[in-house]
């Protein structure tokens, strides 16, 4: 029953995303009437499923490492500060860490938002526009993914990939990276 519930709940939050097109930049100054600067967060980027698949698709010496996750989503969270870790000790290596959020469009403006800022992803996070998501897109872009659980973790170096269904610990994500990195 748990998992029919929790298979509905992630059904719903991606089939209810719409298409939206933000531009990425970095913080923009916004001024009020006294003249004050005032630093606004970059606005996070909404992919659409076609935009998705050319990222996961990417073939090249980059090590490309996406985690498809929810705010709601306990094991997400637990497993985020592990990324975080990553991100910072491969920096300046070819590695890109992404966290694809497929909260629904309504937490768009609101709790990813805030979440990501209070998790320090938001340079990391994007949105997918999940509305058109279906059996191809899934079956297209993975092996083992149907969209019907999360945290999901996806890696690939040129056409070597892996694929982790449900929380990777810290260990296993430094063991995965390792083994793409030499």
């Amino acid at each position: 029953m748990r998992k029919i519930i929790l298979s509905m709940l992630i059904i719903g939050s991606v089939i209810s995303c719409k298409k939206q097109s933000q531009e990425l930049s970095d913080s923009r100054p916004v001024t009020d009437s006294a003249t004050a600067t005032v630093a606004v967060p970059a606005a996070l980027t909404t992919l659409s499923p076609r935009q998705a698949s050319e990222i996961l698709g990417k073939k090249n010496d980059t090590l490309y490492v996406t985690n498809f996750f929810a705010t709601w989503c306990g094991p997400c969270v637990k497993e985020i500060p592990h990324f975080k870790s990553k991100i910072q000790e491969l920096s300046g290596k070819p590695v890109k860490i992404t966290f694809v959020s497929v909260d629904s469009k309504q937490d768009w403006e609101t709790k990813v938002p805030a979440f990501v800022d209070e998790q320090g992803i938001r340079k990391n996070t994007v949105l997918l526009d999940g509305q058109a998501l279906d059996g191809q897109f899934f079956a297209s872009n993975f092996k083992k993914w149907d969209g019907s659980a999360i945290p999901f973790t996806y890696m690939r170096k040129g056409d070597q990939t892996d694929e982790t269904l449900g929380m990777i610990s810290e260990e296993q994500l430094t063991s995965k990276i390792n083994s793409f990195l030499k």
